[in-house]
């Protein structure tokens, strides 16, 4: 028996990621201008990594690095690239390079691309396109943005339901032109709609003459071309599809959407749920100073103005702090533990709504579930607090007015968790972009109402 040689294992750190020695290695090679040395490493690496290498660098370096690579630079890149940064790599790549970059992209990407392009390149594009790809692309423009019809590729494999396995197999090897990436045959009728698909695991376990009618599943899912991208991903996820045929309103076949374009969506909406969450938008590392000073700005200001209300509550009691310093100490306590349970709430809530685990048929059921979560939560931590209250400042009634703001603030936060995200999904409002303004400016007014009037109340 002859020995088999194994490869030798990829360093782990190298194996799906770039790391700081080769961006530190390709900076070098740019910076010396050694264009051999940047064609070696870049070749090693795969798109995405390189994409990645484009956005953790500075735009000096940048733009060095685009000089240097010049027509080299592959479409699979520039499709990998963070949708605010291709502008910029755009504007410092000839047409001729951008062109020729992306004339082996499927359609799907093609659309991806030109939608981030203005419009003097886009035609510029377009002109370069072939005759078909362009005729494809121009028509999935014309589907409304974030549907189903800008996901999909026009590139698919079909065939009639009276071919056999070996006419399928004979077409796929005879065909130049296949898709990159593909898992089903879409089985059609004369009119082209749909009536079944035919993985490839069955195309090439059966024999030859077995008719693609006979082994086709008609269990499958077609996608209306105008169908939302949210709900896409929603139905792969749920469905555990990999593959699935996109139709037009007459129900005819226009393309597919593949498992990888799904899982981007999913990725990037839980990627805005989280940026939105924040109050952060569209930001990017990538982004300049201004551009980053503005996206922030207008929740910072929103925030400024919730505070403001909360300090409005405040000053209502300003007699009663007066009185009684050790309420001012104790303050952030009670608004501190009221936001950060209000914001567990609202961040499992806005992403169930994304993923329609929240609904109208178990709203309620949740609604009473998180009500007492926070009335035992606020009952434990309002005994803690309260003997911390006693001990601190030798007052036991001071640890009474704690315990109980606890459960009262703690009890709210529960509430408005849960019921600002549903509110704001009733009114047709993303429930991520206002909930945790509002829910954080409920809690604090709340809390401290609650406290400094009860402090009123039981201390004076």
């Amino acid at each position: 028996m002859n020995d088999l040689t194994l490869p030798e294992a990829e360093d782990p750190d190298r194996a799906y990621e770039i790391n700081a020695l080769t961006v530190s290695a390709v900076l070098d090679a740019v910076s010396s201008g050694d264009r051999d040395r940047l064609m070696r490493l870049l070749d090693s690496e795969h798109s995405a990594d390189i994409a990645d290498l484009l956005e953790q660098i500075s735009p000096k370096d940048r733009a060095a690095l685009l000089a240097l690579w010049g027509d080299e630079i592959d479409g699979e890149v520039l499709s990998e690239v963070d949708e605010s940064l291709r502008a910029e790599v755009f504007e410092q790549l000839p047409d001729s390079v951008v062109t020729e970059a992306v004339r082996d992209l499927e359609t799907d990407d093609v659309v991806d691309l030109v939608e981030d392009m203005d419009a003097p390149q886009q035609e510029r594009l377009m002109e370069a396109l072939e005759d078909a790809d362009r005729v494809a692309v121009e028509q999935s423009l014309q589907y409304p943005e974030e549907t189903a019809g800008r996901m999909m590729q026009r590139e698919l494999v079909m065939a009639p339901p009276d071919w056999t396995v070996g006419d399928a197999i004979d077409y796929l090897r005879g065909e130049e032109d296949l898709p990159e990436n593909f898992y089903n045959v879409v089985i059609v009728n004369p009119f082209l709609q749909p009536v079944g698909t035919v993985s490839l695991s069955k195309l090439m376990s059966h024999p030859r003459d077995t008719l693609l009618k006979d082994i086709m599943d008609e269990d499958f899912r077609a996608i209306p071309a105008t169908q939302s991208q949210e709900d896409v991903a929603y139905a792969f996820n749920q469905y555990h599809m990999v593959s699935a045929p996109v139709v037009d309103d007459e129900g005819r076949l226009v393309g597919v959407i593949t498992i990888d374009d799904a899982m981007d969506v999913l990725d990037e909406e839980a990627e805005e749920d989280i940026m939105l969450l924040a109050g952060v938008g569209d930001e990017s590392l990538s982004g300049s100073v201004m551009e980053t000073t503005k996206l922030r700005f207008p929740w910072l200001a929103v925030n400024l103005v919730t505070s403001i209300l909360a300090a409005t509550v405040i000053s209502q009691f300003s007699s009663t702090i007066q009185a009684i310093v050790a309420l001012a100490v104790l303050m952030p306590i009670v608004a501190s533990m009221g936001g950060n349970a209000g914001t567990q709430t609202l961040t499992v809530a806005v992403r169930a709504l994304a993923t329609k685990d929240l609904t109208p048929a178990n709203a309620w059921r949740v609604i009473r579930r998180e009500v007492a979560v926070g009335f035992f939560n606020g009952l434990v931590f309002g005994i803690i607090v309260s003997g911390i209250g006693m001990v601190w400042f030798g007052n036991p009634m001071l640890g009474v007015v704690l315990a109980l703001s606890m459960i009262a603030n703690l009890l709210v936060a529960g509430m408005a968790g849960i019921l600002i995200p549903l509110g704001l999904d009733k009114m047709g409002v993303d429930p991520a972009l206002a909930s945790g303004t509002f829910v954080t400016t409920v809690t604090d007014m709340i809390g401290f109402f609650v406290f400094l009037g009860l402090a009123t109340l039981i201390l004076l």
